[in-house]
Order: C-alpha cells, then sequence, then structure tokens
C-alpha cells in the first residue's frame, strides 16, 4: 500500500511536466498491478495454507530448515518484484534512479505480507530468516543498479518434478502447481552472469551457478534422518542463454522472452554434492 501512495503522490507532483511521466500509463500501472498483487496474494493463500488452521501470530526460527532452499524462494521473487517495478516505472517516463529506489522498495514491502500470513498460520510462523531474504533479493536488485547501472548478474530458477511430493502431498504439493511452490526437492536456483558484460563473450551466452537440496521429505535433517533418509546439498555449473540478446519489435514477444528469462533453460550442467560429481546433459 505504501508503494501505491508512493507513486500516486509522485504521479501529482509531476502532472505539470509530462515530458517526464506518463501519467495515463502510471495510472494504468497502478491498477493493473494492484489488482496482479491482491489476486497473487488469494492465489497463494489457497495453495499454502489451505492445510493449516489459524493462530495467534507468533514468530517462529526456521533458519535450519529445508537447507535453506525456501530462503533463496524469497530472494528471487523479491528480487523479480524489485526489477519488474522499476522497468515497469521507467516505461512510464520515472527517473531511473527515481525508477529503481521506489522497485527496491517495493520488493521488500510486497513480501512482508507473506510473513504475516506466516505468522497467524499453524503450520508456518513468522520468520526473521525470511525477512532478511526479502530485503536481499531487492538490495541485490539495487546493488547492481548502483554499481552497473544494468543487471549483469541475473537469478533464475528451474524445477522438475520429484517422487517426494506423492509421500507427503498435504506439504509438498498435490499436484503441478503446489509442487513447484512447495517441493523444495526439486527446486534449484541460479545466478546467471551475463559474462559479455564483463569480458569478450558470446551475447546469448551465459554461465550459471545453482544451488538445491535432495531427499527432504521433512523440514529439519534430524526428522528426515529419523525415518532414514539423508538430505544433502547440490550445487550446479552449467551454461544458460540470455533470451535478451534475442531482438525483436514485437511488445508481445519482448514480454515473453522478459519472462522466460527469469527461467533457468534446460541445457548441460555438472552436478556437485557429497555424492560426487555428476554430468546432466539437459539438466532443469
Amino acid at each position: 500500500m505504501l508503494f501505491f501512495c508512493t507513486l500516486s503522490s509522485y504521479s501529482s507532483r509531476a502532472q505539470s511536466d509530462s515530458s517526464v511521466v506518463h501519467r495515463k500509463k502510471l495510472k494504468t500501472f497502478i491498477i493493473a498491478s494492484g489488482v496482479g498483487y491482491g489476486a497473487g496474494l488469494v492465489a497463494l493463500n489457497h495453495i499454502w495454507y489451505k492445510n493449516t488452521e489459524r493462530q495467534s501470530f507468533r514468530f517462529f526460527n526456521d533458519n535450519a530448515e529445508w537447507k535453506q532452499v525456501d530462503k533463496l524462494g524469497h530472494f528471487y521473487t523479491s528480487f523479480y518484484l524489485s526489477y519488474t517495478t522499476a522497468k515497469a516505472l521507467r516505461g512510464c517516463h520515472v527517473a531511473e534512479r527515481k525508477a529503481q529506489m521506489i522497485g527496491t522498495l517495493t520488493g521488500f514491502l510486497m513480501t512482508l505480507p507473506i510473513e504475516i500470513m506466516d505468522g497467524f498460520s499453524d503450520g508456518y510462523g513468522a520468520s526473521m530468516g525470511d525477512v532478511v531474504a526479502n530485503a536481499s533479493g531487492p538490495a541485490f536488485f539495487l546493488g547492481q543498479q548502483l554499481t552497473w547501472n544494468e543487471i549483469r548478474i541475473f537469478p533464475k530458477f528451474s524445477f522438475h518434478r520429484t517422487s517426494y511430493a506423492q509421500m507427503r502431498p498435504e506439504l509438498l504439493g498435490d499436484n503441478l502447481i503446489s509442487e513447484i511452490v512447495k517441493d523444495y526437492n526439486g527446486q534449484t536456483y541460479w545466478l546467471s552472469f551475463d559474462v559479455d558484460k564483463f569480458t569478450s563473450f558470446p551475447k546469448w551466452l551465459n554461465i550459471a551457478f545453482g544451488y538445491g537440496a535432495h531427499r527432504m521429505i521433512y523440514a529439519r535433517d534430524s526428522q528426515n534422518q529419523a525415518i532414514g533418509y539423508h538430505p544433502f546439498r547440490q550445487y550446479y555449473l552449467a551454461i544458460d542463454f540470455d533470451l535478451s540478446a534475442i531482438k525483436t519489435r514485437s511488445k508481445v514477444v519482448k514480454t515473453l522472452l522478459y519472462v522466460a528469462n527469469a527461467i533457468k533453460l534446460p541445457a548441460p550442467a555438472v552436478e556437485f554434492s557429497k555424492k560426487g560429481s555428476k554430468f546432466h546433459a539437459f539438466y532443469f
């Protein structure tokens, strides 16, 4: 809400300078993003909290859970909330630095309601670790903008279905959509380096470093070990594709490429874990 109030205030101040801010596009963006954000919270409430009961608000330390894969999900989400907001504001002719600052603030504030919902859920609890992760994504966005005035290292996400969700569908998901959100065994988070921004390199080709974890039926290692499962971390080195290098005049295609570029596409990768190293011809 603070984000929308800030934008409305800025729009009013800029009324006399239409060459700086496109007021009609800005108002459309405010309304569309507000509706989309509200719909997203409703969908998340259904997917994530449908099997939990409400409780009095409480904090809960979950930093040792899920090998911290969940924290990377918060980092990833808040980064793209900041990046997308700033990009949309620039499209409305908001000054570049102001757009970056508002985007950074938005990425953090829009994730806070999730912590509030967690705090009132008997299955979770508000997490200060999540709050730190929510702040880290926007900070990663702003830090790159202040250093290079562009994004050179993109967080990305990939997912593959696992058999673990079938063992605890109420926690890890009971269909593809809920599994993408809940099954941390199938999630991999990446940092994709736009190498050509640092040195001579093909513009369409990136190098990505990934992180995931496996064999997690329960959140904590001790719980998994009690039933004979021993979770372990996985690290990846892979090639990646920079879809922003594709030039097109179509706004629809540009939008699709922008969305797809937040996903790590299947590509050759090397996995490193306590089990040794393993080559994947196409890892996703």
